[in-house]
């Protein structure tokens, strides 16, 4: 199969939660293309043991230019300096929403307040980066893209995803709102929508016993029942994706071949969702 080569030479990309996983990857490979790579983040150094460098020096270190802002995105005033750090490179020219956490339980023992933990990095997050950006792009009079990051949940209820689901399908209907708003400002809002990824998301978070992927982080304690079920078997590719599998939906949305998409949830979930 052909290969597709983007040039973001010139152009500033704001990555949040863009230390491991999917948004790692979609760093990594914005910097590949040129860009100027704002790695957004709690933490500087990547959970992958594999992994050496973080993100922000892995670039530099392929010839490219990067840094990295130590971010916490459920605060909005951390997410607008971000934005506003983005200045001293021209502005922000692609924002990529990517940073959450996922935490799982049955409704009846949802706790109230890690409800409002995960609403508030994972949803309020986004709309954080979404105003920031949009702000920071229609003061300068500049076209730009927004990428978010939202899910196979956005769309399709799981076990135990109250409060994950609730949140994606925020994300939703905030890169849908966002597209109608500023589409006639020449801002474009997507999301990269992922199914079952092989990431650490989620690792380090006692309520889990293994990390499954982006929509399929299952519970010891929830949910027992589901332990012994193929975790594969209701997608279509019969397998879970790898990040760099996902990087390129990013640089698709946000590139010119995108240029009449908006409002979109491109699904990366190995057809899941046909199913």
């Amino acid at each position: 199969m052909g290969t597709t080569t983007y040039d973001f030479s010139g152009e500033t990309v704001i990555v949040t939660g863009g230390t491991s996983g999917i948004g790692r990857e979609a760093a990594l490979r914005y910097g590949e293309a040129g860009a100027t790579v704002i790695n957004a983040d709690m933490r500087e150094e990547p959970k992958e043991d594999a992994v050496d460098a973080p993100t922000h020096e892995a670039i530099e270190d392929a010839g490219g230019q990067a840094t990295f802002v130590e971010t916490d995105v459920s605060d909005p005033e951390q997410v607008g300096s971000v934005v506003e750090a983005a200045r001293e490179f021209g502005g922000v020219d692609v924002m990529v929403n990517n940073a959450g956490i996922f935490r799982s339980a049955a409704l009846t023992e949802t706790d109230a307040d890690a409800f409002d933990q995960v609403m508030a990095i994972n949803a309020r997050g986004v709309f954080a980066g979404c105003r920031a950006a949009a702000r920071d792009m229609l003061d300068r009079g500049e076209p730009g893209s927004i990428v978010n990051t939202a899910s196979i949940s956005s769309e399709y209820a799981q076990l135990g995803h109250t409060m994950y689901d609730a949140t994606k399908g925020a994300v939703m209907m905030i890169t849908r709102v966002a597209a109608l708003e500023l589409a006639r400002h020449d801002i474009r809002v997507n999301a990269v929508a992922p199914g079952a990824i092989r990431t650490t998301f989620g690792q380090g978070n006692p309520d889990y016993d293994r990390d499954l992927g982006d929509g399929f982080l299952l519970p010891e304690a929830d949910l027992p029942d589901l332990r012994d079920q193929d975790i594969d078997s209701p997608i279509p590719m019969d397998r879970m994706a790898t990040p760099d599998e996902l990087a390129g939906a990013y640089l698709f949305l946000s590139s010119e071949d995108a240029s009449y998409i908006t409002g979109h949830l491109l699904y990366v979930d190995g057809g899941y969702q046909i199913i």
